[in-house]
């Protein structure tokens, strides 16, 4: 037995080196030593990307609008303009049946008729009055009378004088004139409706100045410059873009949808028509605001960081970067400072990545 075992070990030393080891197509060697590929990485470019970067619908409307209503109770009969009108200054917008008005008129002119009538009568029995008294031969009792009545009288007078003066101008009141010129912006009343006081009518909008109307949330709100540029274009003309810059916001959020109301002033030769839908994103070409996705931003010591890229010809690998957020706006990230237009930020996998690691090609996101 002892002979057999070393006749066993005498043939595998003599045996080569390589017969020992697994066969090839086993697969079992050792990889360990070959060197992994740099893994790619998604990524964006900081840059201000134009039309195509994220915008919100608006509207153009005017900064001085007026709710035109009558100032009495009526039917109305005519409404000679129509929403879009252009109209100047003192034109005709609406009228109201004028005959129950005319009639109201004539009544406050008889009772005022009337009214002096009895003050004349009342002045007259004071003359007498004081004349009897004047003579012993009244008392001065009946004097006394005779000066409340005639004061009494002058007061109804004065009172019928008010009410004709209030029925003339409730007459006036059925012809409604533009008090500026503009654009008839929105009709809430048609003829023969039966309107009271203070109900709309129409709105009429000036033209002369204009501006753009977007709603935004809270959060977009964060951040923003009080002085914030605007580009505002239309859908169907893209390449004609227009400066707007932000004039007020609303300070109160509207109760349905949380978000708050942004009037960005246009200029005079803006080519928007009062009511026109447009699109509006922060920037212009000659005054860019950097965005990046939110998705880069990791956080390390208390401060917001991204990995930013750096590319060599001999390869590439990522560096923490710290940067300033100004806001975040639809998803995107405002760039106060820390980056510069052109730098490739990594937006997918950030915690996942270590200083100065290699990275790979990069990958649309």
């Amino acid at each position: 037995m002892k002979a057999l075992i070393v006749l066993a070990a005498t043939l595998a030393l003599s045996l080569p080196a390589h017969a020992l080891g697994w066969p090839s197509w086993l697969g079992f060697e050792s990889r360990a030593d070959e060197p992994l590929p740099p893994r790619p990485v998604v990524s964006e470019i900081v840059e201000d990307r134009g039309h195509d970067a994220r915008w919100v619908p608006g509207v153009v409307a005017s900064r001085t609008q007026v709710t035109m209503a009558f100032q009495t109770l009526g039917r109305m009969v005519s409404r000679p303009v129509d929403l879009g009108d252009r109209v100047e200054q003192g034109d005709v917008l609406a009228n109201l049946a004028s005959e129950d008005l005319a009639a109201t008129t004539r009544a406050a002119e008889a009772a005022l008729a009337a009214a002096e009538v009895q003050r004349d009568t009342a002045r007259l029995a004071l003359e007498r009055a004081q004349a009897l008294v004047a003579r012993n031969v009244a008392s001065t009792a009946q004097l006394e009378q005779a000066q409340r009545a005639a004061a009494a009288a002058e007061a109804g007078a004065e009172q019928a004088r008010s009410a004709l003066v209030q029925a003339r101008d409730a007459e006036g009141y059925a012809r409604m004139t533009a008090p500026f010129s503009g654009v008839v912006s929105a009709v809430y009343e048609v003829p023969g409706s039966v309107l009271g006081a203070g109900t709309p009518v129409l709105q009429l909008s000036a033209e002369d100045q204009r501006e753009a109307v977007i709603d935004l949330p809270e959060a977009a709100l964060a951040g923003l410059p009080v002085d914030a540029v605007f580009s505002i274009w239309q859908r169907t003309d893209p390449d004609r873009q227009v400066r707007a810059v932000l004039n007020r916001v609303d300070p109160i959020a509207d109760a349905a949808t949380r978000t708050r109301r942004l009037y960005l002033t246009l200029p005079a030769d803006a080519p928007f028509r009062l009511g026109a839908l447009i699109r509006a994103r922060l920037g212009t070409a000659s005054e860019p605001v950097l965005t990046f996705s939110s998705a880069a931003i990791f956080q390390r010591d208390g401060r917001p960081h991204v990995w930013r890229v750096q590319r060599r010809e001999n390869g590439a690998h990522v560096e923490a970067v710290p940067v300033s957020i100004a806001g975040d706006f639809q998803g995107r990230i405002l760039l106060a400072q820390g980056l510069e237009p052109g730098d490739e930020v990594v937006i997918r996998g950030v915690n996942s990545l270590t200083d100065g690691q290699p990275v790979g090609e990069r990958v649309q996101p």
